[in-house]
């Protein structure tokens, strides 16, 4: 017998600044398929929903014409825009749902999602016929109503919510209000991950790395937070959210996206060659981005920043076409003894090399060789790295509000880098 189940879905139209995308069919049986609109597709001046459908990516137009289709997954474009472990635990809980149901997950986030995608739930009658027809012929039925439960019960982890800032005080997005500032909460498995994570921010900047505004909050400044157990620590991390200015959305995507690949992959299925080359090639200034980069690169060494893998690197697209390597974010001090004992390593390969106390210039100039990048163009920014790190680091970390012991464990972990980039 068929499964008459199977041919039923939900869908979302799917928006770009105000312009229709595409639709995304949820069917019962766990397919999901995204199918571009005609306007969108034939449309050259379009705005850019990822890199591989810019006009100037190679094939942008086949990959384009079929729809996408994953099981149980979303596709990666959109399985990335959603959150992760712990948070992504806690919205499931709330809807209940499977934390795997990827399709009503994005349905709940549609409306406030990292960049400027916009998905909405369609009414059955709205759905059109071209969406129903995809695979077989479907039924559109209404989505069951869901509604986050007041009350959750999680172990207590580093959480990071979307949230609206007002009159000092900050409340979850909801409705049509858009976050404007990602807070992120103590960890009760990690001590003074918010001070870290500040400090860590405040030398990248220090040393040329574009950032956003970042500030520490007192936790009672932080409204309708679900009911997670947090630590003793009087503070969160707030960065403003860079894919925000007031209530436009700027478009964005990570390079798991880009490089299609799935969160799991982000560690393993890349090499930040393959980073460079797409900034490189791709972006609207190549040449900028790829020194600026590099200067992230050095820096993630200089901090013992080891998690520095394909979702903590995205561009961004200013004129909702053009991409440009974000601002930087996620910079966490993970040093030898602190939070990852014994870790040494990159999250992605330099120059074939994952070890921070090998690294030296040579892997700098390899990674350039193999992205392609004119080595002559990027020494000059490691070198200024170096120079600004040396001179003001030392001095500015004995103010800045890192714990004393991880303080010292970062200088631990300066004396022992390659001679190339010794503090």
């Amino acid at each position: 017998m068929t499964d008459v189940s199977s041919d039923e879905l939900n869908a979302l139209k799917l928006t770009l600044h105000g312009r229709l995308v595409g639709y995304l069919a949820g069917f019962k049986n766990g397919r999901n398929v995204l199918s571009f609109s005609d306007e969108f597709r034939n449309d050259s001046s379009r705005p850019t929903f990822s890199l591989i459908t810019h006009p100037n990516f190679p094939h942008s137009d086949r990959l384009m014409s079929e729809p996408w289709t994953r099981n149980q997954r979303l596709h990666p474009v959109l399985s990335n825009l959603l959150p992760e472990g712990a948070l992504r635990e806690l919205i499931a809980q709330g809807l209940k749902v499977h934390v795997d149901n990827e399709f009503h997950i994005l349905s709940y986030l549609g409306e406030d999602l990292p960049g400027a995608l916009v998905a909405t739930p369609m009414e059955p009658h709205d759905v059109p016929e071209s969406v129903l027809t995809t695979h077989g012929h479907a039924k559109a039925i209404k989505f069951d109503k869901v509604t986050q439960e007041s009350k959750f019960s999680l172990a207590g982890v580093q959480m990071k919510f979307s949230m609206k800032e007002k009159d000092g005080r900050y409340n979850l997005s909801k409705g049509g209000d858009l976050g404007d500032w990602i807070i992120k909460t103590p960890s009760t498995q990690h001590k003074f991950v918010p001070l870290n994570e500040y400090t860590a921010m405040s030398l990248a900047s220090l040393v040329g790395v574009d950032i956003p505004e970042i500030k520490l909050v007192d936790l009672d400044k932080l409204d309708n937070l679900p009911a997670i157990n947090l630590p003793e620590e009087k503070q969160a991390f707030a960065i403003k959210r860079f894919d925000r200015d007031g209530n436009d959305r700027i478009h964005m995507e990570d390079f798991a996206q880009i490089l299609v690949k799935y969160p799991h992959e982000k560690y393993d299925s890349a090499n930040y060659e393959n980073i460079g080359r797409v900034l490189y090639q791709f972006t609207g200034d190549g040449l900028t981005d790829v020194q600026q980069c590099a200067r992230r690169l050095l820096v993630n060494i200089l901090l013992a920043n080891g998690d520095a893998h394909l979702k903590n690197w995205s561009l961004i697209y200013p004129d909702q076409i053009t991409p440009r390597l974000s601002p930087a974010y996620d910079i966490v001090p993970l040093h030898t003894n602190v939070y990852i004992e014994n870790e040494t390593k990159f999250a992605l390969n330099l120059g074939k090399n994952k070890e921070w106390y090998a690294a030296s210039m040579l892997h700098f100039q390899a990674w350039a060789d193999q992205a392609g990048i004119p080595w002559r163009a990027i020494k000059p920014h490691l070198d200024d790295v170096m120079d600004r790190a040396r001179t003001l680091w030392p001095s500015v970390l004995n103010d800045l509000p890192m714990d004393e012991k991880h303080k010292q464990g970062l200088r631990d972990h300066w004396v022992k880098l390659h001679t190339d980039f010794r503090l």
